[in-house]
C-alpha cells in the first residue's frame, strides 16, 4: 500500500477498515473525501452533481417523459432521463423503468424510443454474460474501415482527455466528462468516432478513458458501444460531420470555434468516408 493510500485508510478507520457508508449530508461526504484523499481533492474536490440513493433515483424516474424523450433524445439539450447511473449501479432495474414509461403513455408505441434504449442496455449485459470481462476488451470482429488493428495507436494522445485539441466541441466534451462524470449519448458517439476514426486510436484506449470518469460506466455498454462506433462490433464505422453536430447542439460549439468552416468534420459523409477510409473498398 502506498503512503497516500495508507494515510487515507488510517483516517477512515484506525484499523484501516472499510470507509464509512453513511454521512449526515453531501457536505459531510465532501469534507471526508477531501481529508481522506487529499491528492484527488487537489485535482478536483467537487462532488458530481448526480446524487446517489434510492430516493434520488425514484425522483429522477418520476420526472421521465417518454414522448419528449422520443422527440428530442438526439439533441444534446434533449429530454434525456439521466437514469443511467442508477441503472448501472442496480438502484433501478430496467423493468422498473420500462413499466414507468409504459404507465405514462396511452399507447405502448409512444414509449418505443425509450424502451428501445433499455433493450440495448439489456443486450449489452447479455453479451457481457456470454463473453466476460476479457471478451469486451477484445475486438469482436475485424475493423471494417480498411485499416488493420495494428494501424491504430494503443494509447490516447494526451491532448484529448486534457481538452487541448483546439476543437471546441471535442475539448468541451472532454471537460464535461471530467467535471461531471456524464456525457450525453450523442456526445459519447462524437468523441468515440473522433478518437477512433479521425485520430486512428484503438477503441480500447478511449473506452478506458470513459470508464475512468463515467458515473454510469460499465464494461458492457461502454466497451461494446465503442466497438460499435469502431466497427469491430457492427457492420460499418460510425462517423459524423459538422452539419450533424450543429443540428443537435444548436450550433453552440461551432459558433465559437476558430476552425469553423475548415475543421476535420467539414464535408459530406461520402467525402469524409473517402478521406478517413481510403482502403475500405467498394462496400463503403
Amino acid at each position: 500500500m502506498a503512503d497516500g493510500q495508507r494515510d487515507a485508510a488510517d483516517k477512515s478507520d484506525p484499523a484501516g477498515g472499510p470507509l464509512p457508508a453513511r454521512f449526515a449530508d453531501r457536505a459531510a461526504l465532501a469534507d471526508f473525501l477531501a481529508e481522506a484523499f487529499p491528492e484527488a481533492a487537489a485535482r478536483d474536490g467537487r462532488l458530481a452533481g448526480t446524487e446517489g440513493g434510492r430516493a434520488a433515483a425514484e425522483a429522477c424516474l418520476a420526472a421521465v417523459d417518454p414522448m419528449a424523450y422520443g422527440r428530442t433524445r438526439n439533441h444534446l439539450d434533449g429530454a434525456v432521463t439521466r437514469l443511467s447511473p442508477y441503472i448501472r449501479h442496480g438502484v433501478l432495474s430496467l423493468a422498473e423503468v420500462r413499466d414507468r414509461a409504459l404507465a405514462l403513455v396511452d399507447k405502448p408505441g409512444e414509449a418505443r424510443k425509450l424502451i428501445f434504449e433499455l433493450a440495448w442496455r439489456d443486450y449489452w449485459r447479455r453479451v457481457y454474460a456470454e463473453i466476460g470481462e476479457a471478451g469486451v476488451w477484445t475486438d469482436r470482429e475485424p475493423y471494417k474501415t480498411g485499416w488493420a488493428a495494428t494501424d491504430y495507436a494503443r494509447e490516447l494522445p494526451a491532448e484529448i482527455p486534457a481538452g487541448e485539441t483546439g476543437l471546441v466541441c471535442i475539448d468541451s466534451f472532454a471537460e464535461e466528462l471530467a467535471e461531471t462524470g456524464y456525457l450525453h449519448n450523442h456526445a459519447r458517439m462524437y468523441v468515440a468516432a473522433y478518437v477512433v476514426h479521425w485520430r486512428r486510436v484503438a477503441w480500447q484506449a478511449g473506452a478506458a478513458w470513459f470508464l475512468l470518469h463515467l458515473l454510469d460506466g460499465d464494461p458492457a455498454s461502454n466497451n461494446l458501444s465503442w466497438q460499435w462506433v469502431a466497427s469491430t462490433f457492427g457492420s460499418k464505422p460510425y462517423i459524423w460531420n459538422r452539419e450533424n453536430l450543429e443540428k443537435y447542439s444548436d450550433g453552440r460549439f461551432c459558433r465559437v470555434c476558430p476552425h469553423y468552416g475548415r475543421c476535420p468534420f467539414e464535408g459530406s459523409y461520402a467525402a469524409l468516408a473517402a478521406h478517413l477510409f481510403p482502403y475500405r473498398g467498394a462496400e463503403a
